[in-house]
């Protein structure tokens, strides 16, 4: 039974739900956005909320929902964030809530072991599982079979070590190769169908961003019916919705469709034309690496995708050629093989065909170069594939002022709110600009700037998160700074990112020096994390073929509208790094004198960080870092 929450009712509900916290505080942020969360709930009307670092969010929005009564997608763009909502808060308010709901969680078709690749491992007299199962360990493979016997949800999540790729990619299916439910042997026992019809039953949905975009572009195809959708980290909405809406050609893909189709179709050559595609589109691709493909491809790559297209035709009507009415495996890898064929054939066509509306580059080594076609613009997109379908909360601790027009919300369609945080910047961060350095475009800027980088440290006793915008950057820091510094340095390229981040947050006297991807989704509260360095501000390469098609579209405003919110919400969300807790203390020091010099657009960056004391002298930062660590050194 769905109702439109009144305020009173949305706060009565947090407060007896927040009552169950070990440590129940009243957090008047969080108040204000469960009350706009219900409001723009009953009034059908799209809200985006900034909410800062340890205002609760997560049940600030939760609560009003569940109040609601109606169907409800939440989508996270971080596996952290997931795990936390499926494993921490939904659990927590079936318990303390006081109203009986049902939750799940739904990842893509990937993430869930295939019954039928299992059966098909297993069988005999059969040509090879696609040509993966012979690459894979057999001990590996047999250790995936006996938990798929025991587990009842079939999600790799469950697994306590992470398979290899291979061995993974022999046991399960993506959603471009599953024939579905109708069309498979084991589709009645299928894990991933199971989880879709849990989700369909459910009263809140865990899925991440990818998900809810796959469902935006597929016309609701994707996600079971709900009235109500909410967006955290929805900072990377636009980013995230424009890859799942475009393609990627690479190699890969060619090579994953000939592995399909030898297992199927005992015709040599016809794989081989597969086989020799990929090959011929990396050759083709590779002189494009890191360039933008303006209008009317190349005559050289556009006969390449021609040709691949005719041996993609004459695949098709290969497979159509094997009889319905043979072994069910048979059938089934059958449909698999078609599956990824026809999808490749959309995919090669629309490269082919340059669209005014699409914006088409080639990335990654020579080796191994990509394709990749995205929409320039995902307003409409969003407007007919959410928007105009379910109300929206959207909501991070960072959501550019920008943000709406960019994603297609109108000033008659949505609110914005922004409640603030509960932690005093003011006295706990201090914001250090080192404004006496070289402009970060001279040759004497990257000495300076690690200079200014080991003093810090030095001052902090290590406990310091050093951010760059690029490997070249960092690898030239760790290199000049590890023999002068009296503390250890981590590198981001010393070992995977979990394993960085235990490490870190294991010894107080480490510091991590990592780029873009430790950025935003890190959180390590409490001492060990006491200083983070910005090199400098992170605006977006002018050579990046995505943005760059946009600023073409936006012209004079290019700069204000691209550019700067980009920087502005990255900036930000590196310096959230500091503040984790009511107790955390330190400093954010950022080495490009532009945050401070820049009159054309200093403030608009400044107001986009959390309210941080500032200052220009380093002393007063080194002052900061030793008396806040004075404040916090644990008793004896």
């Amino acid at each position: 039974m769905t109702c439109d929450p009144t305020p009173t009712e949305v706060t009565r509900a947090l407060a007896r739900a927040t009552a169950g916290l070990p440590r129940s505080e009243e957090r008047p942020g969080q108040i204000q956005m469960a009350e706009e969360v219900g409001q723009a709930i009953g009034a059908r009307q799209h809200l985006l909320v900034q909410a800062g670092t340890g205002t609760g969010k997560s049940l600030a929005y939760l609560v009003p929902a569940i109040v609601s009564g109606r169907r409800t997608v939440v989508a996270t763009a971080t596996k952290a964030l997931q795990d936390q909502l499926a494993n921490k808060d939904l659990p927590f308010l079936v318990d303390n809530l006081g109203r009986p709901f049902e939750y799940a969680v739904l990842k893509g078709r990937s993430n869930y072991v295939c019954r039928q690749r299992l059966r098909e491992l297993s069988g005999e007299g059969q040509m090879a599982l696609d040509g993966l199962a012979e690459r894979a360990s057999p001990t590996e493979l047999a250790s995936l079979a006996a938990w798929a016997d025991t587990t009842t949800s079939g999600d790799r999540a469950e697994l306590s070590t992470e398979p290899s790729s291979v061995a993974w990619a022999a046991v399960s299916v993506s959603a471009m190769e599953c024939p579905g439910a109708r069309r498979c042997p084991e589709g009645e026992n299928c894990f991933a169908e199971a989880a879709r019809r849990r989700a369909a039953e459910a009263d809140v949905v865990v899925v991440n961003l990818h998900l809810l975009g796959l469902d935006v572009a597929s016309d609701g195809a994707v996600l079971p019916e709900h009235e109500l959708v909410v967006i955290d980290e929805a900072h990377q909405l636009e980013d995230i919705v424009s890859d799942t809406c475009g393609f990627e050609l690479s190699a890969g893909r060619f090579h994953n469709l000939a592995r399909s189709v030898r297992a199927v179709l005992e015709d040599p050559a016809t794989v081989d034309d597969i086989e020799t595609s990929a090959t011929l589109l990396s050759a083709t691709l590779g002189p494009h690496v890191d360039r933008r493909l303006r209008g009317v491809l190349e005559p050289e790559l556009a006969d390449a995708l021609t040709l691949i297209r005719s041996r993609l035709d004459r695949l098709a009507a290969a497979l159509r050629g094997i009889p319905d009415d043979g072994p069910a495996d048979t059938v089934t890898r059958k449909a698999r093989a078609t599956q990824l064929t026809g999808h490749l054939q959309a995919d090669v066509a629309s490269a082919l065909a340059a669209q005014s509306d699409t914006v088409a580059w080639v990335e990654g080594p020579a080796a191994n170069p990509r394709l990749r076609v995205s929409p320039i613009d995902v307003a409409e997109v969003l407007r007919a594939g959410l928007w105009d379908r379910a109300t929206t909360v959207l909501t991070s601790a960072t959501l550019p002022e920008a943000m709406a027009t960019g994603i297609g919300l109108g000033p008659d369609n949505h609110r914005r709110i922004d409640v603030g945080s509960p932690f005093d910047y003011a006295a706990n961060g201090l914001l250090y600009c080192a404004a006496h350095l070289p402009d970060p475009r001279q040759a004497t800027f990257e000495p300076a700037m690690q200079d200014e980088l080991a003093a810090l440290i030095e001052a902090a006793g290590g406990r310091t998160l050093a951010l760059f915008t690029s490997y070249r950057a960092m690898d030239a820091a760790v290199e000049a700074l590890r023999p002068r510094l009296s503390t250890p340095v981590l590198s981001q390229r010393d070992m995977p990112k979990p394993a960085l981040v235990e490490t870190f947050t294991a010894d107080e006297s480490t510091s991590l020096f990592a780029t873009l991807g430790f950025w935003q989704g890190i959180d390590v509260p409490g001492r060990t994390l006491s200083l983070v360095t910005i090199d400098r501000i992170p605006f977006p390469r002018p050579d990046e073929p995505l943005l760059q098609a946009r600023r073409e579209l936006a012209r004079a405003d290019a700069f204000r509208t691209i550019d700067l919110p980009r920087a502005a919400m990255l900036l930000a969300q590196g310096a959230g790094r500091l503040i984790r807790s009511a107790d955390d203390r330190g400093v954010v020091a950022v080495f490009d004198p532009r945050l401070a010099t820049a009159r054309r657009y200093r403030w608009d960056l400044i107001g986009a960080l959390p309210p941080f004391g500032r200052t220009r002298h380093r002393r007063e930062a080194e002052d900061f870092l030793r008396a806040a660590l004075s404040v916090a050194e644990p008793a004896q």
